[in-house]
């Protein structure tokens, strides 16, 4: 594939600027959801193993959730302030905020259980895996949304 077939020339309509995006390979595209899935699957597998009581195992599941939403929404946000789609400082700094609660929920979860640490190594390594792969993909998705529109 050429290099010409990766760029291309987007408007983006909030502020009527150009700018470059580039067409992820499919190569990145199929790392990005590989690693989400293997974080996610993996970090429920180990919960649905673990010894433990149910409520904790549903305090987990919300933290892992919580914080791939947040992520999210940390992703959207600095990607709308570069393109110029306006993002309330609010919004923005709430998403920031959520991310950084749900990974410090997570430590203070994992601190105090009662777990071996190799389990506690083993559902930090998985969150952070699902955390930035999450990231990965909705960058995917926008990039391939807005090359759409172009072509």
């Amino acid at each position: 594939m050429k290099n010409d077939e990766l760029n291309y020339e987007v408007n983006f309509d909030a502020k009527n600027t150009t700018q470059k995006c580039y067409k992820p390979t499919p190569a990145f595209i199929g790392a990005s959801w590989a690693a989400l899935g293997i974080g996610l699957i993996s970090y429920c597998i180990g919960l649905w193993n673990v010894d433990m009581e149910l409520n904790e195992k549903g305090y987990y599941f919300t933290i892992i959730l919580f914080g791939l939403f947040s992520a999210i929404s940390v992703q959207k946000c600095v990607r709308d302030k570069a393109e110029g789609i306006p993002v309330t400082d609010v919004y923005y700094g709430i998403s920031w905020i959520m991310t950084i609660t749900s990974i410090i929920l997570l430590i203070i979860g994992l601190r105090n259980a009662d777990i071996w640490l190799s389990e506690k190594g083993f559902y930090a390594m998985s969150f952070t895996l699902a955390l930035f792969a999450a990231i990965a993909v909705q960058k995917n998705t926008r990039d391939l949304k807005a090359i759409n529109k172009v072509e």
